[in-house]
């Protein structure tokens, strides 16, 4: 769909892309993918959503986990191929950044921040755009000393997760 020349996409992937890009807060880019995925039900973030987790796993030093998730997000791509070519990106140079990724894996390579290979130039405007209203810098590498992006999900909030748990036992339990 269009609209005045610019593909409209998700509000979520456009997150996605800027926390992919400018902040590297993997976990945001899976939290903020999931929850559209879990919405639509289109299998096409899936992809995403796992490449996300294996960048969040890389640059942890989980190279199983990583390599997990990267085999499953090419899978994705290779089934989803015209779904992400819609989304603007480049399929095929995807496919060979994450084989890239996996045999930096294998040869005991460290994480680097990388750019997802995007070319429809209106969403690369948009996502730029967006950096600069945000204070963002698109491309900016991941800040190796921010613990709290780097092992978010040990880190974070979790007290309202918790606490819902804890109020659905009690509901379970007639109290």
């Amino acid at each position: 769909m269009k609209k005045g020349g610019f593909r409209l996409y998700p509000r979520a992937y456009i997150e996605y892309l800027l926390h992919f890009h400018a902040t590297r807060d993997y976990f945001e880019c899976h939290e903020v993918l999931e929850e559209h995925w879990k919405q639509t039900g289109e299998h096409v973030w899936l992809g995403f959503i796992q490449l996300a987790v294996g960048m969040y796993h890389y640059r942890r030093g989980n190279m199983i986990g990583a390599k997990r998730m990267f085999t499953k997000a090419l899978n994705a791509c290779e089934r989803e191929k015209q779904a992400y070519e819609a989304l603007g990106i480049h399929v095929e140079q995807l496919i060979a950044l994450i084989h890239t990724y996996v045999e930096r894996i294998n040869h005991g390579q460290p994480y680097e921040s990388t750019c997802l290979p995007i070319i429809d130039a209106s969403l690369l405007h948009i996502c730029q755009q967006q950096c600069d209203q945000k204070g963002l810098v698109w491309g900016e590498k991941s800040d190796m000393t921010n613990e709290y992006t780097i092992h978010k999900h040990k880190l974070r909030d979790r007290s309202d997760v918790v606490a819902e748990r804890e109020r659905q036992k009690q509901k379970r339990q007639g109290r």
